[in-house]
């Protein structure tokens, strides 16, 4: 798990930064939900350009 969230983290940092063309916009969201059963983490990772967003949730 470790090595794949190291691996899109470089792919992140690369098309910020407009190695391969026009930069897009990496986004970060992250959640905390408090319920009768206990408190929830989440959060996600992504990369959009133009109406393209691509997410993965953590």
């Amino acid at each position: 798990m470790t090595r794949v969230l190291i691996a899109l983290g470089l792919v992140l940092s690369l098309t910020a930064c407009g190695v391969d063309g026009e930069p897009v916009r990496p986004s970060l969201n992250a959640g905390l939900g408090i319920s009768g059963s206990g408190v929830h983490l989440g959060g996600a990772v992504g990369v959009s350009k133009g109406p393209v967003s691509v997410s993965i949730g953590l």
